[in-house]
């Protein structure tokens, strides 16, 4: 076992807007994701639908689609650079504080991080941490157990002032971390309570604040070991014991009540030996004194041992009053040795303990004795802190005969499980939300108090990694009585989230004697208010005395110079105007402006000149103008000469200032009161500085507000504003940022505190989410080159909670947000139509539910009455300008009822007449709408039994203004139509074909025929929600849904089977599949049988993508999933519904692209190609128009050359060459 303890968070939700952020400049390096160079050239315009009042796409891997967390865990936040905020390092619990450690050298050794954690970025750290800003690692600064609620970093002293609720380092409450050194005590070793606040004073000197009446080494209980450890429940053992009957159990000596030597009593070793006493216990403890009780049966006894603490093996030193002279005595310098006397007159003899250690278990190892042997009549350990244990065994055991020991009374079906890494066994149960509502599970605790005084009353909570509970520790409710005749205390919630053992101060203050008529008591209980089954632990309460003789009231002012002088608290003006207040001051804030020292707090001077709040100047406290503030202050910021204040105040002391509600301004300059607004309607309990870009490219700082609060106050001519716990006030404005027409992005979540870090954006701490499209809600435009979302202008808020009306038939999930849409453009027409379940502002400042149209200018219009609010448009389709919208919808139009479906006449703008008649059956709905290819015919699917007065169940066509029923032998819900070409539908869902059931059906709009897909359709493990072509003709589709184990299931179908994703994993089993598209792609991915090359899937709705998380859409290229898009609604994940284009994808070059030599190969093919046919072109043209001048071919026959030898004898032709004078004849 471990002796760790932590203390516990209050969080407060927020919700809030703010403008374009700020492009951060942090020094730490982020990852970029390459996302799928995604074409969207032939869908035209496309758009998102979903359910989120924030998104982006995943460009980094630091993003997360997380919600703020509700659990009591914040984080450190840093800002992406695409204006994303994302978790830097998660803590298990509140982070209270932050400054950034500057040591003397000007080197920034890290951000020192403080709050009631027990981890922070999945390393154990109690409290208090290191955080470097560059390289996003933590580094622990183990020692302090407990709750650390201020840091102060002071360069000059190369120091960190470190105070809260803690131990550590031979101090309470206040300690230093120098650097160089680590933990260093400060001189005056802490305070006696709780410290809240540090500052440095004008003077240089170090100024602690918080509820305390003394310095820590100054104060000390006036009853010291009030509480018996309990050794009765211990495995007690013993070695070289005695085997004389009577005097050989260990046990004997476990609760001395006779102080006689007898069997049974007594516990003797064997003759002459040395040995030993053991005993392990099943909780840790801190021991300050030991009681033992010598034997002198026969004349033996103890003369000489030592104390063992265990597991540790250290050997304890130990202190005792010597019987003979009556002195305090060490034992034996190396703490080996301890001597009991033998003296018969002395009943026992107690030894305190020089240091305070934690243990499980102890070992008295006994080496030398009186007579003939050692042995012992009796054994007691006391310690100075009381608790009360949830496992009765562990309080102080009843044999001791304690009239009003501790104890405890557990109701419930509580089990004890197992102390593993805890400091004790503790009590644990699991609870229903009927179980939570029954009010019949509880543990009381009651300590036994025998002195009344001022007690520091804290709750254990055991760490939920050992026992594999994290995801279902729920919160609890913690309620305390501690004076006789007092009122409770207002229940306090605690969160049980924490990694490991933590602990929460409940009470600080008076807690009565326990008497016959009187018990103080705390009780533990879940708190009503969760609605899910959570488990529950209960351990332990530790009530530990402080002291009001300290001389000091909640103020203390430190000189770190050497040799300052601590204890003369009359020189101090900061020590002289605590003890001028009323006892029991808390001082929760301190700041410094202009050399002006503030104090705030829950207090009032002697005098009753001022309440809550004064200043310190020139050696003198002072009172603000009209005495200060009428409540507590919590919190200061200081933002140049304005002191914004936070708190539980309503007015000014004397009541003259109107419009301080819980959060105002002090001008130091003016010395007047400032209203904000009018202030909040609830307790403030941190002021967060923001820079926001307010005007374009102008930060500016702004002013955020955190607490329990609901809404902002009306003032002037702004109303009241509903928050959930958080605004914005904006300095140059003087409004709420919630008041002002400015564009913005939407972050949820709750912050703490922030901190400032040279040549880096401030760091801030708690839990926001954050996306970055801003004024985008529940509806985006996606493009591409370059790839980003944008606004489509419709200021929709998603309902937080839904009606049972607003369901889906398929799946049963309630729908919230925009879940359809669709692009509508025809001549001069240009609408884009939005449907789901919305609340949305038109241009005109009218209220739209659920149905928005936005025209080519970007005015945003809805539909005019007549429609129930609670409709839920589901889906969207367009013949000519008529628009047939279709869901759970209801209401009377022209005096007729409609009933899941209505046409509105776009060009028109207004409800087509005559309405189709209304469809029938139970829970109607209508989820696909399409039309027929190259017809009039509209065919509508869903979840319904009629059509007007005709029997059309399941799947209904509309054409010439009456319904007709597609074939005939389908029933059931269908979710989802594709067309395979101009006469071929594809349904799914959960479908019945003449009585049989299946997922998929096929309708043959010629022959008028359903027929299943029977053989296929046996893989499909659950009703098809999703459906979308991966061909031209829809020969090959997808399809997705929800598995009868409730999983999600994604399938494609090809060469008549559905192949199974066989690569990149799964979709994580509470994944929820909305809508299914394919997209095409500029660059090739690799090969897969599943995409092709050139494609990819994009799957929308709300997903858990493997190896990575959450995510709103996913794309898959058949061997990986990525995540694409990350939304957030409210204080969850959001999801998306559904993509909708102006265009269909057509699918001509899905088979993918040849390389680049078969490319080449058929370009010069082709060239050579055209080559040789412009040269044949060219010589017919040539033949054309020679012979259209009149040439004519050459004659092409020859003369016979042998036809007329025979008329002419050679010899006459040449015999007479050689005659002169005549011719030839011929």
């Amino acid at each position: 076992m471990r002796f760790t303890s932590l203390f516990g968070p209050a969080a407060a939700e927020l919700v809030f807007l703010i403008h374009l952020l700020i492009p951060p400049t942090q020094g730490a390096a982020f990852d970029p994701v390459q996302l799928p160079n995604i074409n969207l050239d032939q869908l035209g315009r496309v758009a998102l639908t979903g359910d989120f009042d924030s998104i982006s796409l995943y460009t980094y891997k630091q993003q997360t689609q997380n919600a703020f967390s509700t659990n009591g865990s914040q984080a450190l936040i840093t800002q992406l650079p695409n204006g994303d905020y994302t978790a830097a390092a998660t803590a298990d619990a509140y982070i209270k504080t932050m400054c950034p450690f500057v040591m003397g050298n000007g080197k920034l050794a890290g951000v020192v991080v403080g709050g009631n954690f027990t981890s922070l970025g999945g390393i154990e750290a109690q409290g208090v941490a290191m955080y470097d800003p560059n390289t996003f690692t933590i580094t622990p600064l183990p020692g302090l157990l407990g709750k650390v609620s201020v840091v102060y970093c002071d360069q000059g002293t190369n120091t960190v002032y470190v105070g809260g609720d803690f131990k550590g380092a031979n101090s309470t409450n206040a300690v230093a971390w120098v650097g160089g050194l680590g933990w260093t005590n400060l001189p005056f070793a802490g305070f006696n309570g709780p410290v809240d606040s540090i500052t440095k004073a004008p003077n240089g000197n170090i100024i602690f604040g918080g509820t305390f009446t003394g310095l820590g080494n100054a104060t000390a209980p006036v009853k010291k070991d009030q509480q018996v450890v309990n050794l009765a429940s211990a495995k007690i053992s013993s070695g070289s014991t005695s085997e004389e009957n009577g005097f050989n159990d260990p046990k004997n000596i476990v609760c001395p009540t006779s102080g006689r030597d007898e069997a049974g009593s007594t516990w003797l070793l064997e003759d002459e030996t040395p040995g030993f006493w053991r005993a392990d216990l099943n909780f840790g403890f801190q021991p300050t004194k030991l009681r033992l009780w010598n034997t002198h049966q026969n004349g033996r006894g103890t003369k000489t041992f030592r104390f063992t603490a265990l597991p540790l093996n250290g050997i304890m030193n130990m202190t005792y009053n010597d019987p003979t002279t009556g002195k305090k005595t060490p034992c034996d310098a190396d703490g080996a040795r301890c001597p009991l006397s033998d003296n018969t007159s002395l009943p026992f003899q107690d030894f305190e303990f020089y240091n305070l250690v934690g243990m499980s278990a102890f070992q008295i190892d006994i080496s030398d004795w009186y007579g003939d042997g050692a042995g012992l009549n009796g054994i007691e350990l006391f310690q100075d802190d009381i608790y009360a244990y949830a496992v009765s065994d562990f309080n102080e055991p009843t044999c001791a005969n304690i009239k009003l020991g501790s104890n405890s009374t557990p109701t419930g079906p509580w089990a004890t499980a197992p102390s593993a890494q805890s400091q004790s066994q503790y009590l644990t149960v699991d609870l229903s939300t009927q179980d939570i509502r029954s009010a019949g599970t509880s543990v009381v605790f009651k300590p036994n108090i025998r002195q009344k005084g001022n007690y520091s009353v804290t709750v254990y909570t055991p760490g939920c990694l050992q026992d594999n509970s994290c995801d279902r520790r729920g919160i609890a409710n913690v309620t305390g009585v501690f004076t006789e005749g007092g009122a409770p205390i207002p229940p306090q919630q605690i969160f049980q989230t924490n990694n490991f053992d933590k602990y929460d101060q409940i009470y600080y203050g008076p807690v009565d004697v326990n008497t016959d008529s009187f018990r103080a008591t705390v009780t533990l209980a879940p708190y009503t208010q969760q609605d899910e089954r959570i488990t529950l632990v209960a351990q332990r309460v530790r009530f530990a005395p402080t002291n009001y003789t300290g001389g000091l009231n909640g103020l203390f002012e430190f000189d770190p110079a050497p040799g300052s002088t601590l204890t003369d608290f009359s020189k101090s003006a900061f020590d002289q105007a605590g003890t001028n207040l009323q006892p029991e001051a808390v001082i929760t804030s301190l700041a410094v402006v202009s050399g002006i020292s503030y104090v705030g707090g829950n207090f009032s001077d002697t005098g009753g000149n001022f309440q809550n709040i004064f200043s310190i100047t020139d050696g003198n406290a002072s009172s603000l103008p009209n005495g200060g503030l009428n409540a507590q202050v919590a919190t200061f910021q200081v933002f140049g000469d304005l002191l914004y204040i936070g708190g539980n105040f309503t007015n000014t002391a004397t009541g003259n200032v109107s419009g301080l509600n819980n959060f105002a301004a002090y001008d130091t300059a003016s010395q007047s009161w400032l209203a904000l607004g009018s202030g909040v309607r609830g307790r403030v309990n941190t002021i967060v500085p923001l820079e926001l870009n307010i005007t374009e490219d102008q930060p500016e700082t702004c002013i955020t507000v955190n607490g329990h609060f609901d809404y902002l106050e009306a003032f002037g001519s702004a109303p009241a504003v509903p928050v959930q716990g958080f605004g914005v006030w904006v300095p140059s404005r003087q409004n709420w940022l919630q008041n002002l027409n400015l564009t913005t992005r939407t972050i949820t979540g709750k912050l703490s505190t922030t901190t400032n870090i040279t040549g880096s954006d401030p760091l801030l701490a708690g839990t926001i989410s954050s996306q970055g499209v801003p004024g985008a809600q529940a509806a985006v435009s996606l493009t591409s080159n370059p790839l980003q979302l944008n606004s489509l202008g419709v200021k929709i808020q998603p309902e937080p909670v839904a009606s049972p009306k607003r369901k889906r038939a398929i799946g049963g999930k309630n729908v919230t947000g925009a879940v359809t849409g669709i692009f509508h453009e025809k001549g001069e027409l240009n609408v884009t139509v939005i449907g789901g379940h919305f609340t949305a502002t038109a241009t005109n400042g009218s209220t739209i539910n659920n149905l928005a149209f936005i025209n080519g200018t970007g005015a945003v219009s809805g539909i005019g009455p007549g429609l129930d609010e609670d409709s839920v448009f589901l889906a969207l389709a367009t013949h000519d300008d008529i628009l047939y919208a279709g869901g759970t919808i209801s209401g009377n139009l022209d005096n007729a009822n409609v009933n899941g479906l209505i046409l509105y006449d776009l060009a028109g703008g207004n409800f087509a007449y005559p309405q189709p008649p209304a469809l029938g059956g139970d829970n109607v709905a209508v989820n696909a709408i399409t039309e027929r290819p190259e017809s009039s015919q509209v065919y509508v699917a869903g979840n319904f039994d009629t059509a007007g007065s005709l029997g059309c169940p399941g799947v209904c066509m509309f054409d010439n203004g009456q319904w007709s029923q597609p074939g005939s032998g389908l029933s059931g819900s269908v979710a989802a139509l594709v067309w395979q070409g101009n006469d071929k539908l594809l349904a799914g869902g959960n479908i019945t074909i003449n009585g049989n059931s299946t997922r998929l059906a096929n309708y043959d709009a010629r022959n008028q025929q359903w027929t299943a897909l029977d053989g296929p359709a046996s893989a499909v493990p659950g009703p098809v929600t999703a459906l979308t072509r991966a061909n031209k003709v829809a020969s090959q589709f997808w399809i997705a849904g929800k598995s009868s184990n409730g999983s999600a299931f994604l399938m494609k179908y090809a060469d008549s089977r559905f192949q199974p994703i066989a690569k990149g994993g799964r979709l994580g089993d509470h994944s929820t599949i909305q809508g299914l598209a394919m997209l095409e792609l500029s660059d090739d991915h690799d090969k897969s049988d599943l995409v092709g090359q050139n494609m990819v899937l994009l799957i929308t709705g709300s997903l858990d993508v493997p190896n990575f998380g959450n995510a709103s859409a996913a794309l898959y290229d058949g061997n990986n999933f990525i995540p694409f898009i990350l939304s957030t609604s409210g204080n969850g994940p959001g999801s998306l519904s559904q993509l909708f284009s102006r265009n269909m994808i057509n699918f001509e070059s899905s088979g993918g692209r040849m390389k680049l030599g078969f490319v080449v190969l058929i370009g010069l093919a082709i060239a050579l190609g055209v080559t040789f046919l412009l040269v044949v072109a060219g010589i017919l043209i040539e033949r054309y128009r020679r012979r259209a001048e009149g040439y004519q071919p050459a004659p092409t026959q020859y003369f016979d050359k042998t036809a007329n030898l025979g008329r002419i004898p050679p010899e006459d032709l040449f015999g007479r060459l050689g005659q002169r004078g005549n011719a030839p004849m011929l």
